[in-house]
């Protein structure tokens, strides 16, 4: 297989690929691992909620100074490096929180998540401006798709050593089998920042005036402006699956007794196959374009929740996840390159910083609405947790047909086709997207 790494600032581009496979394992699991944490610890569903919900507002809201703060560091590197370093610090009295006296060690740890995440929104923000100033147009799309095929298999590798050291050691303590666990991305973020440290700096410009607009003025441009209703679109589809999402963990976990393994096979079977199936998504969307592929998979992912409903044996539950995987991977690939077209190089870190904001404080509001809804609403079929997988579908389905006739495709070079066509054509069905007319 070969790299696709062009010959400018070649040691940066080798460096930051071998990064993202640290970075990746890191993020698997803490990503899949601190709701089950939380449990351990005692979280009720409201403490799952504000784990999921406060980090991620507080993240948001830190996006409205990475845009400054990109153009104000005087090393780019040094910041990412020490910033690793104490998000790889912060982790290590995660470790230790299962050992303590129950007192209020889930608050405890809701607060290190916060600081954690915090930084690494910063971090996220400086690492893609300093990439991608390595990078020209023409090349940033093989490099970062290849980059992103490597670290999406360093996660499923991160995900699965994760569940399978939490199996294995649980027999002699529950305790030390999560301390060994959070080791992992300790030493995981040690080494990214190794290979962080032999990126170069390259200087960055302070952008035109244009560049230049408050969130207000963001705002503002609702009715006129296409990349808005596009942005809240995405954010009123993700406040909706929020109010489910942390959900599922506790459910496999609580109410269907699922064992670590099988909760370490349920999510992997959604990334293997979103990971597979990014290849399939990506040829369409280059033919028919993104916000074609977006509507399609945004009227499809609402009746997720719905399946779930329909069984609770694991295996049947093993295909709802391939087939979430699957379609999640569509929308989420599709909504970022959306962003790429959509916005010029010179506004887009502050449009990516507001759309972060905006997605990230729809990420706080589903989530605590579910959390709250967990402990209050009424049980249905035996379950409270089927209340809240029944709103978040209903929720869903209501944001796609309100707001997805907003915002059009921006490339004008596309081909038109129905979304049943597109659909049947990603099953290889009818494949009318993916090889060339006649």
């Amino acid at each position: 297989m070969s790299i696709p790494i062009p010959t400018q600032h070649r040691k940066s581009l080798d460096a930051s690929w071998k990064e993202g496979i640290a970075a990746s394992i890191m993020i698997a699991v803490t990503d899949y691992y601190f709701i089950p944490l939380a449990l351990f610890l005692g979280a009720g569903p409201r403490q799952i909620g504000w784990l999921v919900a406060i980090p991620h507002l507080l993240g948001s809201f830190s996006q409205i100074f990475a845009a400054n703060l990109v153009t104000k560091v005087t090393s780019r590197v040094r910041f990412l490096t020490q910033g690793a370093c104490v998000q790889a610090a912060l982790l290590l009295p995660i470790a230790v929180l299962p050992f303590l006296g129950n007192g209020r060690r889930v608050y405890a740890l809701i607060l290190a998540v916060i600081v954690f995440r915090v930084l690494g929104n910063l971090i996220g923000t400086v690492w893609g401006s300093l990439v991608s100033s390595y990078l020209t147009p023409e090349e940033r799309g093989a490099y970062l798709g290849w980059r992103g095929k490597i670290s999406g298999f360093a996660g499923i590798v991160g995900l699965a050593i994760g569940g399978l050291l939490l199996a294995a050691l649980k027999v002699f303590s529950i305790s030390f089998a999560f301390f060994v666990v959070f080791l992992l991305p300790v030493a995981a973020r040690f080494a990214s920042t190794f290979w962080m440290a032999r990126m170069e700096d390259v200087p960055v410009g302070p952008g035109g005036p244009d560049a230049r607009f408050s969130l207000i003025d963001f705002l503002r441009r609702f009715r006129e402006s296409n990349f808005v209703k596009f942005v809240f679109y995405v954010a009123l589809m993700t406040f909706s699956t929020q109010v489910a999402s942390p959900y599922f963990s506790v459910y496999m976990l609580k109410n269907l007794h699922f064992t670590y393994v099988q909760y370490m096979l349920m999510h992997l079977a959604a990334v293997v196959s979103g990971l597979m199936a990014f290849p399939i998504w990506g040829r369409h969307a280059d033919r028919v374009g993104n916000a074609q592929v977006m509507k399609l998979t945004g009227l499809i992912v609402p009746m997720i929740p719905l399946l779930w409903l329909m069984t609770r044996e694991f295996y049947l539950l093993i295909v709802v996840e391939l087939f979430a995987g699957f379609m999640w991977s569509g929308f989420n690939l599709c909504s970022v390159n959306f962003i790429f077209d959509a916005v010029v190089p010179e506004k887009r870190m502050r449009c990516l910083s507001y759309f972060n904001l905006i997605n990230g404080t729809a990420i706080f509001l589903g989530a605590s609405l579910g959390g709250y809804l967990a402990e209050h609403l009424p049980p249905l079929w035996g379950y409270k947790l089927y209340g809240v997988f029944l709103l978040s579908s209903a929720l869903r389905y209501g944001s796609h047909f309100i707001l997805s006739g907003g915002f059009k495709e921006v490339r004008g070079t596309v081909e038109r086709i129905t979304s049943r066509d597109l659909f049947f054509s990603v099953l290889g069905i009818r494949p009318v997207v993916g090889r060339d007319r006649v």
